[in-house]
């Protein structure tokens, strides 16, 4: 899959999603303090999957009009290690035949739910 996360997510979590065999752009490492939209604007020329802790994107994109990406997964918890928030989309990935593309993904400890993009 083709990522690109958001400044929030750790680069730990950027570089194991990197050495599991994903195309990851870090925001952190090309354009650090870039606004929202810019990052949905990147995601969305690019087709590619926002990872991120900000709610915002899912007002800028339902509501806000915003271009819309490759998809967005959200991470509602509070990560122990660097590199969970990637242990947590990978194991998704591993266990279920969950799909992230076109969708905005809610994901916290207890659940995972999923609406289409517009």
């Amino acid at each position: 899959m083709c990522f690109l996360v958001n400044e929030n997510i750790p680069l730990a979590s950027a570089q194991l999603l990197r050495a599991r065999g994903h195309d990851v752009v870090a925001i952190g490492e090309i354009s650090p303090g870039a606004t929202d939209l810019a990052v949905i604007e990147r995601a969305n020329q690019e087709d590619r999957i926002i990872v991120t802790f900000d709610r915002d994107y899912g007002e800028l994109i339902f509501r806000g009009n915003a271009p819309t990406p490759g998809g967005v997964i959200y991470l509602r918890l509070i990560p122990s290690t660097p590199s969970e928030p990637a242990e947590v989309i990978l194991g998704i990935e591993r266990e279920t035949e969950t799909v992230f593309e076109r969708r905005f993904s809610v994901i916290s400890r207890q659940d995972m739910r999923q609406r289409p993009l517009p």
